[in-house]
């Protein structure tokens, strides 16, 4: 377990900490002395800044969206061409990995299993689902698709198909199929050809 500088601010070193862990091992499975050891801070600090371990969850989650949705506008801006631009959502998870070291799925999908209704957490995992569909959604509009819903909702299946293969161990040597992002956006971009009248 590597701790979190501690030159950096309490709440930035809990916040990193509680990510890295949360990512790594899951939140039910994370308790708060894991976060406190990992971050360098006392009990006190931690509930100075959060509301408990539920309200560090949520800040997690928070930051998380933030920075995805930070990726995929990045990602979105260099790309003109309409097929690319729905196609970017691949493109910019492909990034967001690279950036974050990420090789065990999606963190939203993972809470999504965890966090039980009511939640402070889970309006977060609302707002991931919401830029998901509505981008998704509004970039097949403005590319002309037929129906744009039905679209919006075959790419989302592919990219959450993408991101559990990876949950189920993808990099896994001797597993077939190859990078299941890779593979996801192929599959994508035949659906978006179909959709725009172009195959």
């Amino acid at each position: 377990m590597t701790p979190v500088p501690a030159s950096r601010p309490a709440r930035e070193r809990l916040l990193d900490a509680a990510g890295g862990l949360f990512y790594e091992s899951g939140i039910a499975a994370t308790g708060v002395d894991a976060i406190l050891a990992r971050a360098g801070v006392s009990p006190a600090t931690m509930y100075a800044h959060f509301a408990g371990k539920d309200g560090l969850v949520a800040a997690y989650l928070q930051q998380r969206h933030e920075a995805w949705q930070r990726t995929w506008d990045e990602v979105l801006a260099e790309r003109d061409d309409p097929v690319e631009r729905l196609l970017s959502v691949f493109d910019a998870v492909t990034r967001f990995r690279e950036r974050g070291g990420n090789r065990r799925g999606c963190g939203f999908l993972a809470a999504a299993t965890e966090l039980p209704p009511g939640h402070p957490g889970r309006p977060w995992l609302d707002a991931d689902s919401q830029l998901l569909t509505g981008r998704l959604r509004d970039l097949a509009v403005t590319a002309g698709a037929g129906d744009p819903d039905d679209l919006a909702a075959t790419l989302l299946l592919l990219y959450d198909g993408a991101l559990s293969r990876y949950a189920r161990g993808a990099t896994t040597p001797g597993l077939p199929g190859g990078d299941p992002l890779a593979r996801a956006r192929r599959l994508a971009r035949e659906q978006v050809l179909a959709a725009l009248g172009q195959s």
